[in-house]
């Protein structure tokens, strides 16, 4: 995971919940981290990692807070740790 991708993924991690992350920027942390893409339609990202399945508001503006905290908790479900990737 190269420098970029880990400082986003320690910022969905990071308290106080940060409400400047680019949705991109997300995507491209969960593709790196070997996710299932999908576009749903209806505005919606389908997102399967680690045998969890989530379905995200697709956004073209940086997430809000409620944004970041449920894709927060769907990565410590999916068993993602930031800490096995430093900064």
């Amino acid at each position: 995971m190269n420098h970029r991708h880990r400082k986003v993924l320690h910022a969905l991690f990071s308290h106080p919940v940060s409400a400047n992350i680019d949705p991109k920027a997300v995507q491209a942390v969960f593709e790196e981290l070997g996710a299932e893409i999908a576009h749903t339609g209806a505005g919606r990202v389908g997102v399967k990692l680690n045998g969890h399945a989530h379905a995200f508001h697709d956004s073209r503006h940086s997430l809000s807070k409620d944004e970041v905290v449920a894709i927060r908790n769907f990565l410590a479900e999916a068993g993602v740790d930031p800490e096995a990737y430093p900064a």
